[in-house]
């Protein structure tokens, strides 16, 4: 009997994995570049699937090491081939499970760049609410912040997935996952004017077609049941957001890097130094591991360290103290 190769072992796990865990087409595309990454190696190699070992994952790590990838990019392929190897492991094509021997470095996660309340503020303010594309790109920016939505969330809602009475959010997140997040009342008034103006404006743009336009009538967008979309009526796209968002930020230096992710992890951040319960957080974010949370404590952690030193009247009695002892 003919022994699987690579390809077909590679496109049966991938097939497999989107069936069992209904990853969307993002994650399947990142894990089959690491996968078929991975596979070259292999080919160069020489390294059958029945002879893959702890030196032969190793070897490709410092392969990728060599190729100047950063530990956190290592890990995520060994996450992506960890799966393949064990089902690998259990279909008996390896006798023995490589995995265990595998071992990377530890690496310090490096923490994320959030704004201030007031850097927010002042982002609000830069948006031109006297237009419609304004007043859209105000509403996603007080969505993402307000809730803590994922880019590829916030472009992709739909109107039915948004009750505004209630104050919630419908959200559909990574793997089908569904949640429900909480809407603050700014995201929902600057929705209600965003609808507000785009009916309006839909309505004129009818009101001229009617009329005609030097003998031809004008060609209407086509109705859109996505939450936000373009001038053209259609939904509005990942990388339109962020070009939107950095013309508004353009004129801030200190906002330079400034990207739609940003504004998730404001949200997050922000609720934790509140005094937010990180269970909670975790839930309104979708995040299925905890740890992933933890992050945001460890930014929390700055914020009341920098309090203290502002505030406490003792904090930064070391700076006087040599002076004090000589003058004793």
């Amino acid at each position: 009997m003919r022994a699987a190769g690579w390809d077909e072992l590679i496109d049966r796990h991938l097939e497999r994995r989107s069936v069992e865990r209904g990853l969307s087409r993002n994650s399947m595309e990142a894990y089959g570049r690491d996968l078929r990454d991975f596979q070259e190696f292999c080919r160069r190699e020489g390294l059958a699937p029945s002879a893959l070992d702890a030196a032969g994952i190793t070897a490709y790590l410092e392969s990728l090491a060599g190729r100047g990838l950063k530990i956190s990019s290592q890990r995520r392929a060994l996450s992506s081939l960890r799966g393949l190897v064990r089902e690998l492991n259990e279909s008996g094509i390896l006798a023995r499970d490589p995995r265990p021997a595998i071992r990377l470095r530890p690496f310090a996660r490096p923490l994320p760049r959030t704004l201030s309340r007031r850097d927010i503020d002042m982002l609000l303010a830069a948006i031109d609410h006297k237009t419609v594309r304004g007043l859209r790109d105000r509403a996603m920016v007080e969505l993402a912040y307000s809730s803590g939505l994922r880019v590829s969330e916030l472009i992709s809602l739909q109107l039915h997935q948004l009750d505004l009475e209630q104050g919630l959010v419908t959200v559909v997140g990574k793997g089908g996952k569904e949640r429900i997040v909480p809407i603050g009342s700014a995201a929902a008034r600057a929705l209600r004017s965003y609808w507000k103006a785009l009916a309006a404006e839909r309505a004129a743009q009818a009101a001229a077609a009617e009329k005609g336009n030097r003998g031809r009538r004008r060609r209407l967008p086509k109705p859109s049941s996505a939450v936000f979309v373009t001038r053209l009526g259609r939904p509005m796209t990942r990388q339109g957001f962020f070009k939107a968002l950095k013309q508004w930020a353009r004129n801030d230096r200190r906002l330079a890097w400034l990207s739609p992710h940003t504004l998730r992890h404001c949200f997050a951040t922000h609720l934790v130094e509140g005094g937010a319960d990180l269970r909670a957080v975790q839930e309104m974010l979708g995040h299925s591991n905890i740890a992933t949370t933890q992050i945001y404590t460890h930014l929390s952690k700055s914020h009341l360290r920098k309090v203290h030193r502002t505030f406490h009247p003792r904090a930064t009695l070391a700076k006087t103290r040599p002076q004090m002892d000589r003058e004793i």
